[in-house]
C-alpha cells in the first residue's frame, strides 16, 4: 500500500503533467489558428508569399481588416470621376467576392455614397504603418496587389467604344495618389 507521501507526490506529478498537456494543446490550437488565418489572408489578399502572410498574422492583421484595406483603393478609384458606373460596381463586387471576408453592407454603403475623405486618409496612415512593419519585399508584394486591383477597377469602364485610354484622367490621378501612399 502506498504511503500518504507517495500518494501526494503522485497526485502532484499528475497535476504537473496535466497542466503541461493543457499548455501543449493550447499551443497546438494557437498554431493551427495561425495557419488558418494565413490561409484566409492569402484568399482575401491574393498574396501567396508565406513570409508576407506570416508577418501580417504577427501584426494581428485579420482577413476582415485586410479585405477592407484592399477594398478602399477600389472604391476610391471608382468614385474618382464623381460617380460609379455599373461596370466599376461589378468589378468591385467581383473582387470582393473572390477575396471573401469583406463586410458587404459596408461595401454597399461605400458604393451607394462616396465615403468621406477621412476613409482614404485612414487607409494612407494604415499603409504607412505597414511600411514600418513589413520588409521591403513584403511591402512591395502588398503594393503590387492593391494597386493592380485598383487599376482593374479603373479600366473596367474606361475608353469610348473601346478606343483611347481605359483610365480617365481623374482615375489616373487617384491611382497616383494611392501609389504615393506607399512611398517612393
Amino acid at each position: 500500500m502506498a504511503s500518504d507521501l507517495e500518494k501526494k507526490a503522485s497526485s502532484l506529478e499528475d497535476e504537473f503533467f496535466r497542466k503541461e498537456d493543457q499548455k501543449l494543446m493550447a499551443r497546438l490550437r494557437e498554431l493551427e489558428k495561425v495557419k488558418e488565418t494565413q490561409a484566409e489572408l492569402a484568399k482575401v489578399s491574393g498574396i501567396k508569399d508565406e513570409a508576407v502572410l506570416k508577418r501580417l498574422v504577427a501584426l494581428h492583421i485579420h482577413p476582415q481588416t485586410l479585405a477592407a484595406l484592399a477594398t478602399i483603393p477600389l472604391v476610391e478609384v471608382a468614385w474618382a470621376d464623381g460617380a460609379i458606373d455599373d461596370k466599376e460596381r461589378k468589378a468591385i463586387l467581383d473582387a470582393s467576392k473572390k477575396s471573401g471576408g469583406v463586410d458587404t453592407t459596408l461595401l454597399e454603403q461605400w458604393l451607394a455614397k462616396k465615403p468621406e475623405a477621412k476613409l482614404l486618409d485612414a487607409w494612407k496612415v494604415y499603409v504607412q504603418g505597414l511600411a514600418k512593419e513589413l520588409g521591403a519585399a513584403e511591402f512591395a508584394a502588398l503594393k503590387t496587389d492593391l494597386l493592380g486591383r485598383a487599376r482593374s477597377v479603373a479600366e473596367a469602364s474606361g475608353g469610348l467604344l473601346g478606343l483611347g485610354s481605359k483610365v480617365s484622367a481623374k482615375e489616373a490621378a487617384m491611382l497616383k495618389t494611392l501609389e504615393g501612399a506607399f512611398g517612393k
